[in-house]
């Protein structure tokens, strides 16, 4: 089984909504990485999405895109992506990591090698923002056969036929996007995104969590009321920012996940 499958099957036998932060690899420092992962997961997080710096990230609003520049600008590139989940993997065999990006870094390694690394690594799960469902059967093979799940994304302008494929395909779980635009809008309607959100679930085997929009502990738990669980990125990448070492990355990662741990779990 999984970690993925694992995590969120305790999750459910327990009634738990599902925290799953979003950090930017390589930001706000090389060396903070992987302390910021481990204190994620000793805050709460269920399972943690690690960005893969990418020089065009369409999906992104101006945080985490600066994030993703910054890191660039100090090597954060796939090999080292790698490395940090390596690292976290030393110390922390439980929490699931899911890498987060787009499609040109891994056709460029190329989908067996990228999958076979990754495996290896200890990635439970792949998202490719650019990745449209109808071409993933190679990449999807390829991670399959390294036990990695193929995160899927759903969206308010999903058509009804889209969704029941994507229902129909999800594994580890499947990511609504609260809203039509990118990470770090603040516009978040949660009648509205509920409404889609019970939907979902009806018709997903796979647990849906809600991202986007999702920025502090009263966000996180209005969402997670229709929800699987939240995803909360642009924020927290925000608040790691002015970090002035690892160690007081990893204290800052902390600090604003446990107030979000804790109104989930109220």
């Amino acid at each position: 089984m999984s970690r993925l499958t694992a995590r969120f099957d305790a999750l459910r036998a327990i009634g738990r909504k599902a925290l799953v932060p979003f950090v930017t690899a390589g930001d706000p420092s090389l060396q903070a990485t992987v302390p910021v992962l481990h204190a994620l997961a000793q805050a709460g997080a269920d399972a943690i999405e690690l960005g893969v710096p990418f020089s065009d990230p369409m999906a992104e609003g101006p945080t985490i895109q600066r994030s993703s520049e910054r890191a660039l600008a100090r090597g954060a590139g796939l090999s080292y992506v790698l490395d940090c989940v390596r690292a976290f993997r030393e110390d922390d065999q439980a929490t699931p990591l899911v890498l987060m990006g787009y499609l040109n870094p891994i056709e460029i390694r190329g989908y067996a090698r990228f999958a076979a690394e990754a495996g290896a690594a200890g990635v439970d799960g792949l998202l490719l923002v650019d990745l449209p469902p109808e071409e993933a059967g190679e990449c999807r093979a390829a991670l399959a056969a390294h036990g990695i799940a193929l995160i899927l994304l759903a969206s308010p302008t999903t058509t009804e036929a889209r969704l029941r494929t994507l229902c129909a395909d999800a594994h580890g779980y499947l990511y609504y996007v609260s809203f039509a635009g990118v990470t770090g809008a603040d516009r978040l309607d949660v009648d509205a995104a509920s409404q889609r959100l019970h939907q979902l679930r009806s018709m997903s085997a796979a647990p849906v969590l809600a991202g986007f929009g999702i920025k502090d502990a009263a966000s996180a738990a209005a969402m997670a009321r229709a929800a699987d669980g939240v995803i909360v990125g642009s924020a927290l990448v925000a608040a790691l920012t002015e970090a002035v070492d690892p160690g007081d990355a990893a204290r800052r990662a902390a600090a604003f996940l446990l107030p979000l741990r804790a109104a989930l779990d109220a």
